[in-house]
């Protein structure tokens, strides 16, 4: 079994799950925080969909610099609406889903390196970028979107199985 015949069934389940919160996010509610340090729902959000492109950046580049730059060069993606966040999800995640499929194992041993304000923040394979810092970032924040839904009283899917939402299983 190659590595991304492994890594691609836990990406496609967690690219589902993540559908099913996104789904979820009201509009109206896109510039709340729930402490003024915290980034706003709508670009929470937004960053959960942009999450799965890092996948495509991981495979096709050695290396990514998030340094936001006067000439566009990197920008955060804010969505304005709830399609939008759905629409550019759904783009990236299927992108990420091919160039995973497409990577070889030779090319996933590589070393892959992420930059931000001149400085190398981390270096490593890309199948552990992939696993830990694309997939698990993305949970990390899918997480977060959940509690500030909760606090909105937005119904939560079940990720690993049925939410307090949807009843228990037990």
């Amino acid at each position: 079994m190659t590595i991304s015949e492994m890594l691609l069934p836990e990406f496609e389940q967690e690219m589902a799950n993540t559908r099913k919160l996104l789904e979820r996010v009201p509009e109206d509610k896109f510039a709340w925080k729930p402490h003024e340090k915290s980034m706003a729902l709508g670009r929470l959000a937004s960053h959960v969909t942009e999450l799965p492109s890092w996948a495509v950046n991981t495979v096709r580049l050695d290396s990514l610099n998030l340094t936001p730059s006067a000439d566009g060069k990197f920008q955060p993606y804010l969505a304005g609406s709830q399609k939008e966040l759905l629409e550019f999800f759904n783009k990236n995640a299927s992108e990420a889903q091919q160039a995973i499929a497409g990577a070889s194992d030779e090319h996933l041993l590589k070393t892959w390196s992420l930059q931000f304000g001149g400085k190398t923040v981390l270096t490593m394979p890309r199948a552990a970028v992939l696993r830990g810092v694309v997939m698990n970032h993305l949970i990390h924040h899918r997480a977060q979107l959940g509690v500030y839904l909760r606090l909105h009283n937005v119904p939560i899917p079940g990720m690993y199985g049925p939410s307090a939402d949807e009843g228990r299983m037990f």
